[in-house]
């Protein structure tokens, strides 16, 4: 959960387009509250976390443990859109100086602090339920924890702090997997650590890269992101180291016995065109690689768990 997300935020970060609707203002109740889920990043975020689900059961999942994973993937994307939603509360005022999020709800003033808050208890206290009494507490222990990980300590706390906000905070981003693991086992394992620790380290480089074109909004709304705080080049070269740690990192399911070949080679070649872009980037910036550079960190994580997926049941 994580996430901009990391984000969580997570992960912490999304590039999704702004909607028609909220452009000429007839946007209807019922898709603000929904835009205030970002639900963009909370399909990823249940995406990373049905990948965990899958690996923890050794065969083809049946019966009950297919009706337990539909209950803990309802659970987690309900915790995350409530985290999401106090997100867009807390961060009306910057969102509204930013082109990128000035549409949201929030920012425009179509819904209330109240009745944000409101959507936003509503949807943790729903999805924590459903964890608590149909997945296991180990669970829905875990996933409020990411929510405050996320919306309390990365959104009030670090976001305005430091501008190694999403290193600190990515590791709410990076629970998605852990939590689907201990949907399954009820406990925490070495294989949900390895998927927790692919996303954490890619955060960074993933975020980074929408922050180096979108400098001038940040800028605008005061955070200390890094392009802001230490400049263009030096973040062009976060972005470059953290791509080449990555990749270890996305190894560790084959060396430690989690994969097979299938997903060695897609973790080598996905992560060889990451540390590409990385590098291109860094040796000639413009907002068009920083912009592909991003869209393309999306579908490496997206891809390198799906390879995960294909591995652990076809090969």
């Amino acid at each position: 959960m994580s996430t901009r997300t990391p984000t969580p935020t997570p992960v912490p970060s999304s590039q999704a387009p702004v909607p028609e609707a909220a452009l000429t203002g007839a946007m209807p109740v019922w898709r603000q509250y929904y835009v205030l889920t970002k639900p963009r990043v909370v399909q990823l975020i249940v995406f990373c976390a049905l990948i965990g689900m899958v690996v923890a059961i050794p065969g083809v999942p049946r019966g009950a443990a297919l009706a337990r994973m539909a209950i803990a993937c309802l659970g987690i994307w309900l915790v995350a859109g409530a985290a999401a939603a106090f997100n867009c509360l807390i961060e009306k005022s910057i969102d509204a100086r930013m082109k990128r999020t000035a549409w949201r709800p929030t920012a425009r003033g179509e819904l209330s602090d109240r009745q944000a808050l409101t959507f936003s208890a509503l949807l943790c206290g729903v999805g924590s339920a459903i964890l608590y009494i149909w997945v296991n507490p180990l669970t829905m222990w875990l996933t409020f924890a990411t929510f405050v990980g996320y919306a309390v300590i990365y959104t009030v706390i670090l976001k305005p702090l430091t501008p190694q906000n999403i290193v600190i905070g990515g590791a709410s981003g990076a629970m998605p997997p852990v939590l689907g693991w201990t949907a399954i086992t009820n406990q925490v394992g070495p294989e949900a650590l390895i998927m927790f620790l692919i996303i954490f380290l890619w955060t960074p480089p993933h975020f980074w890269a929408l922050a180096l074109y979108r400098v001038e909004d940040y800028r605008k709304s005061g955070l200390p992101m890094l392009p802001v705080t230490h400049g263009n080049e030096f973040t062009r070269l976060q972005v470059l180291l953290y791509t080449i740690i990555l990749l270890p990192a996305c190894l560790l399911p084959f060396i430690y016995g989690m994969s097979s070949w299938f997903y060695l080679v897609a973790a080598i070649v996905l992560n060889a065109g990451f540390i590409w872009y990385a590098f291109r980037l860094w040796r000639q910036y413009s907002d068009e690689l920083a912009r592909k550079t991003f869209r393309y960190s999306l579908i490496h994580l997206a891809l390198l768990f799906a390879a995960l997926l294909v591995d652990h049941y076809f090969i």
